[in-house]
């Protein structure tokens, strides 16, 4: 349990106090508190369903995620002081590899109120190695905050995390945050959203002032102008003023409210058909006179439709604009009733829950994080984990507040939960009270209408779990002495289950232990994490790229496995086919198909052997050993006598496939990245020469403001150390982002040379 003396501190979580306003003079909002009014762990209760926000925040790197995140987290009263990402005393950023680069690594939840309602929020990185936690975060969130650099618009690392939302199919509200940039720009930043994201912004908030002269916002729903008379660099921005527009403020932002208020009642009419008709019968004379309520509700329909996206503007940094934006995360967002499972029917009142993160620590072992979507759950009680077939006991059940947590005894549905004992499950399982609960599911499921009885065991009683990318660097990871190995892979063990696209294996060749990673900061970070967590110093092994590998040609062949067992003769005979396809994915691919005739003779246990024996077979390539991409498998006989294991058949598909691919011929295909660096223009010829000597291919060059942005595609083999170089040419006047695009075949020259240097001769 923890104690008072802990909880007095920075970190102070949730309660269900609404937010008190204290009025100092008619236009002056003031969200506060008293100075000791601070919200405490204790008063932890919980909430209606319909009061509860699950979101995210995220964003392209360094667009103000965490920033954004501590405002919200003093304004609704859980925090005494503003942190800051550079002085490294920010609630979610709690890890000493993030407070001393400045960036977010892993995904942080914290829970607090704002005006009667729960946000379980979550923070989530913004760099390219640590899109996982952005994945499985989203995976369980009901709604996200897209965090935009109102200078820069849409970004590279915005492009993965929106897609990320639309395949989980989460309304968005976005910020365009940093207003008070000199070079921010609201048409260039809604333009983007509209262009490169294809999304439909609806733009709540006009901006008063630009650059430094930055001081509010107009709220085109209320016509109201929302002011932050800042005094010093150190206001909080606790109170702002609120007043209607009136004929005394400035003509040109009447002006230019008047028509974004009718562009918004317009486009919300075309978006929604209730609003369209309510314009149409009690305001067709003057549109312009619809209620504020009434175009709110409108565009929480859109917004819940997934039809558009609320744009609202602001300064984190600055402590403007943060407000507003909490209220329309519970204005526009949905609550987890609106969010359709069909699981929630089938499960009824019993539990059922996704763990979605695991952490480890020191005292209290795993934390399993869940997202609660039926049910109740309470601590000290067995539940049980469908992926695992295992039951397991619940010690301690904790509300999550960053890396300060309270304990309490029951959780309802729609929440995000912290677990104590939960020592087998790990990323992706799925808990429900027991296994009879888990058949009753099943049951309601086959027996709801067009189901179907695999739909319904497989799709609907156990939750989706959580996409891994695939690797693209590796490394071998050595520890100080042979009497560390146990201490090593005990660390790796932990690293693991915490971090699902982090991959160890041993190299059968050498035994040396290997590290495959997202890309050099995340391979970075796993060390880091090993020396200071752990206390092992180990030796990492030079980086290298995880290629793939495909075939030239088509080819088809049999193999037949003999074994006595048990002094019984078992006998496997398969025949199959390969031939080269076109990739669709940048991961390892993996297409299997049976003849027709062969597909009525299988049973659902060798069928299952069969696609087993064809995956193990596709994780290890002809050449030298890496996963095989595009190709296609057609069996088209398996023979067996009775009594043979699956074991048996999977194995001897295994032995025929590889069979295969030899036949088949070998080909490389290296990863290529697409790289967007921003530079000055008097060093863009600087970064393209250099851009040259990698390989690279240029796809276009924009004008971002008084910068140029370049599009260009590299080889991630020529990408090492690229940021050094980057601010060696530049002066350290140029930022830039990677992102795996796709695979491509080497050419004869490289690969010639790489397989060389594998085999010694160079």
């Amino acid at each position: 349990m923890i104690q008072n003396s802990m909880i007095w501190g920075r970190f102070l979580s949730a309660g269900l106090q609404s937010c008190r306003c204290r009025v100092r003079c008619p236009v002056q909002r003031h969200y506060s508190f008293l100075p000791d009014d601070v919200k405490s762990l204790r008063a932890v209760v919980n909430p209606d369903v319909s009061k509860i926000r699950n979101i995210g925040i995220m964003a392209h790197i360094d667009a103000g995620k965490t920033t954004t995140t501590e405002r919200m987290l003093y304004y609704s009263g859980y925090t005494r002081a503003l942190g800051d990402v550079d002085d490294g005393d920010t609630v979610t950023d709690f890890m000493a590899q993030e407070r001393e680069r400045g960036i977010t690594i892993q995904s942080a939840a914290v829970t607090f109120d704002w005006k009667n309602h729960r946000i379980n929020l979550i923070d989530t990185p913004g760099h390219v190695d640590f899109t996982l936690e952005v994945e499985r975060a989203l995976r369980v969130l009901d709604g996200a905050v897209a965090v935009f650099d109102a200078s820069a618009g849409v970004e590279a690392q915005t492009l993965t995390v929106w897609r990320q939302a639309e395949k989980h199919h989460i309304p968005c509200v976005c910020f365009l945050n940093k207003m008070d940039k000199p070079t921010a720009n609201l048409s260039f930043s809604i333009e983007s959203i509209k262009q490169k994201l294809k999304a439909n912004p609806v733009l709540l908030q006009i901006p008063v002032g630009s650059g430094k002269s930055f001081t509010g916002v107009v709220d085109l729903l209320t016509n109201q102008k929302l002011i932050w008379k800042l005094k010093s660099q150190r206001d909080d921005g606790r109170g702002f003023e609120v007043k209607s527009l009136g004929p005394a403020d400035d003509p040109e932002l009447l002006q230019v409210v008047g028509e974004a208020r009718t562009a918004l009642i317009e486009q919300v009419a075309d978006l929604d058909d209730a609003f369209a008709e309510l314009l149409l019968t009690d305001f067709s004379d003057n549109f312009d006179a619809v209620p504020a309520i009434r175009l709110q509700e409108a565009v929480r329909r859109v917004t819940l439709a997934r039809k558009g996206v609320p744009v609202l503007c602001g300064s984190s940094l600055r402590n403007k604009g943060v407000q507003p934006l909490l209220d329309a995360i519970t204005a526009y967002l949905p609550a987890p009733s609106e969010r359709h499972h069909d699981l929630v029917k089938w499960y009824k009142d019993d539990l059922c829950a996704l763990a979605f993160k695991v952490l480890h620590d020191k005292q209290r072992g795993p934390l399993v994080f869940l997202r609660i979507y039926s049910g109740t759950l309470k601590s000290q009680t067995a539940v049980h984990n469908i992926n695992r077939n295992n039951t397991e006991r619940m010690s301690r059940l904790l509300v999550p507040f960053a890396d300060q947590h309270v304990e309490i005894p029951s959780m309802p549905a729609g929440n995000i939960a912290l677990t104590v004992g939960l020592k087998q499950t790990v990323t992706g399982d799925t808990i429900v009270s027991s296994k009879a609960a888990a058949a009753a599911a099943a049951r309601r499921a086959r027996s709801d209408g067009g189901t179907g009885k695999k739909r319904g065991e497989e799709a609907g009683v156990v939750l989706s779990g959580v996409e891994v990318p695939d690797p693209v660097f590796f490394c071998t990871i050595e520890p100080p002495t042979m009497a560390k190995q146990a201490d090593l892979e005990n660390a790796l063990t932990c690293l693991q289950r915490e971090d699902p696209s982090l991959k160890v294996r041993v190299d059968p060749d050498s035994g040396q232990t290997v590290l495959c990673g997202m890309g050099e900061l995340h391979i970075e970070i796993i060390h880091d994490r090993i020396r200071r967590e752990y206390g092992i110093e180990t030796h990492l092994g030079p980086l290298q790229v995880a290629y793939r590998e495909t075939i030239l040609q088509e080819a088809r062949t049999s193999d037949t496995l003999d074994r006595t067992v048990g002094g019984r003769r078992h006998v496997v005979t398969v025949e199959l086919s390969v031939r080269p396809e076109v990739a669709t994915s940048a991961g390892a691919s993996c297409d299997v198909a049976f003849t027709d005739e062969l597909q009525g003779q299988l049973s659902p246990d060798m069928r299952e052997a069969v696609e087993n024996g064809v995956q193990s077979s596709y994780l290890q390539g002809p050449l030298l050993g890496y996963p095989i991409q595009g190709v296609s498998t057609l069996i088209q006989s398996v023979s067996t006598e009775a009594g043979t294991s699956p074991a048996m058949v999977s194995a001897c598909v295994s032995r025929c496939m590889l069979k295969a691919f030899r036949l088949a011929g070998g080909k490389l295909l290296e990863p290529l990245m697409s790289l967007e660096v921003t530079v000055s223009e008097d060093r863009l010829s600087a970064v393209l020469a250099d851009l040259a000597q990698r390989r690279g291919t240029v796809r276009d060059i924009q004008s971002r403001h008084d910068d140029k942005v370049l599009l260009a595609t590299v080889p991630l083999a020529e990408m090492m150390g690229y940021s050094t170089v980057l601010r060696t040419v530049t002066s350290g006047n140029a930022t830039f982002s990677l992102e795996l695009d796709t695979y491509e075949a080497m050419n004869p020259q490289e690969q010639s040379s790489l397989l060389k240097r594998r085999a010694g001769l160079l």
